[in-house]
């Protein structure tokens, strides 16, 4: 089992033939957690940074499914890039990791499961108030 309480890249799942591959993301594979929201993103201009922002309980695992992309993470005192460009890697992000995504290229598209529903309380969308949070 995948530690899920670091940042790291896992495997997705793929079934592969002559006709091309099938990526699969089911239950707790790779996701050891009941997935409760998906969304993607498309359409980024190559200059925009998305996210900016961490989570205080929630855990996601982001997927470049077409393009590429940059995820950077930031737990306080540390960061680490993630270049993304294949559909059969995933980044898992567990809680309190800033997060910002950048360097799209064109037609990139992110596909981000996530643990939890939609909660305006779990973000926190200020650096400082981050950091401060982070080393406590």
């Amino acid at each position: 089992m995948t530690n899920w309480d670091t940042p790291g890249l896992v495997d997705i799942p793929a079934v592969r033939d002559h006709l091309g591959a099938l990526g699969v993301v089911e239950k707790d594979l790779p996701f050891p957690f009941p997935i409760k929201r998906v969304y993607f993103l498309y359409g980024v201009p190559a200059d925009a940074v998305r996210g900016s922002h961490a989570h205080k309980a929630l855990n996601q695992l982001i997927i470049a499914v077409s393009g590429s992309f940059v995820v950077e993470l930031d737990n306080g005192t540390e960061k680490t890039s993630y270049d993304l460009h294949s559909p059969d890697k995933g980044l898992r992000v567990p809680p309190g990791y800033w997060r910002t995504l950048s360097n799209f290229s064109s037609g990139a598209a992110a596909l981000v499961f996530a643990s939890e529903e939609y909660d305006p309380t779990d973000y926190i969308r200020d650096y400082e108030e981050f950091v401060s949070w982070s080393q406590k």
